[in-house]
């Protein structure tokens, strides 16, 4: 048979699979059918009407017409099942529960992570941007040198002016006598202390006819110049022979017992000595030597310019 059936006779259990689901405790499954009640289901847990097989049906109540009296919810009825407040679960439609509270905390993590990507992205580019302009004004810096190195017009920059220097501004930087160009039995030491030379090195052996220490360094512009010399003597006077630009001067270099050491103690003989010269711009050489008349007993240890007349 099929639901709707509205044949009244009765139906072994067999013919409903699902009566185990409403089966009451400890009975067979079966329910009572009333004679000449037609057979709406398997399954007939309450009464809802007392509607007779054949009978008419009666009439719903209209628009503002009392209910039917015959029927009454069991919730209405005393002893019946208490009405409670259910209170509404979140759902995705699908019985899961807490699928939605669940969800919205996904797509908030998915919105964060999205934003960070983003930031990133900007940050990347920013920083690509960044260092690319610097590459392009250091090619764009390097440019004009090369061109006008190639005779391009173009790429021609007007060249900085050097400053006219200063009485008695430092020109380039001390220089230590055992660099120098050496001759004629001058040569490095470094035994007696209180040299300021590197490692304490400076020129001895000055006291052979011949010996000779040249320094040769460049200046920006022709003028006067103040050559100073840093020596040693053994607390007694000496002097040497100054050659500027393959000329020597008519004053020898005097190097005085300035320190006044006593006779013997080398190192307590540094001083310093100077000597006013004419030089022309670029390359000029001075040459220091032990020459025929000279007192040659001294050390060298550094020699440094400044322009102009000066004495300190």
């Amino acid at each position: 048979m099929t639901a709707e059936n509205e044949g009244a006779g009765q139906t072994p259990e067999a013919d409903d699979p699902f009566g185990y689901l409403y089966r009451q405790q400890g009975g067979d499954g079966s329910t009572a059918q009333q004679p000449g009640t037609p057979r709406r289901s398997y399954n007939q847990v309450r009464t809802v009407g007392e509607r007779q097989y054949g009978a008419p049906r009666t009439q719903g109540a209209g628009y503002g017409q009392q209910p039917n009296a015959h029927y009454a919810a069991p919730e209405t009825m005393p002893g019946g099942r208490a009405v409670t407040q259910q209170h509404p679960v979140q759902s995705d439609g699908n019985g899961h529960r807490g699928a939605r509270a669940a969800g919205g905390r996904s797509r908030n993590g998915l919105l964060i992570g999205a934003i960070a990507v983003v930031a990133a992205v900007v940050v990347g580019i920013g920083a690509a941007i960044y260092f690319n302009s610097g590459s392009s004004e250091k090619a764009d810096t390097g440019g004009p040198a090369a061109g006008a190195g190639s005779g391009d017009e173009g790429g021609k920059q007007d060249e900085p002016k050097d400053e006219k220097l200063s009485e008695g501004q430092l020109v380039g930087r001390k220089q230590d006598a055992a660099s120098l160009a050496l001759g004629g039995g001058a040569a490095a030491a470094n035994d007696v202390p209180n040299a300021k030379g590197k490692n304490g090195n400076y020129v001895a052996a000055m006291n052979k006819p011949g010996a000779a220490a040249t320094w040769t360094t460049e200046v920006p512009e022709s003028g006067a110049y103040t050559l100073f010399v840093r020596f040693g003597v053994p607390g007694e006077d000496a002097d040497s022979t100054l050659t500027v630009n393959g000329q020597a001067q008519q004053k020898p270099l005097s190097m005085a017992n300035f320190a006044q050491a006593k006779k013997g103690e080398w190192d307590k003989g540094w001083a310093r000595t100077w000597a006013w010269v004419d030089l022309k711009e670029g390359r000029n050489t001075f040459k220091i030597s032990c020459e025929q008349g000279n007192k040659c007993n001294f050390n060298l240890d550094q020699l440094w310019l400044k322009a102009g007349q000066v004495k300190r």
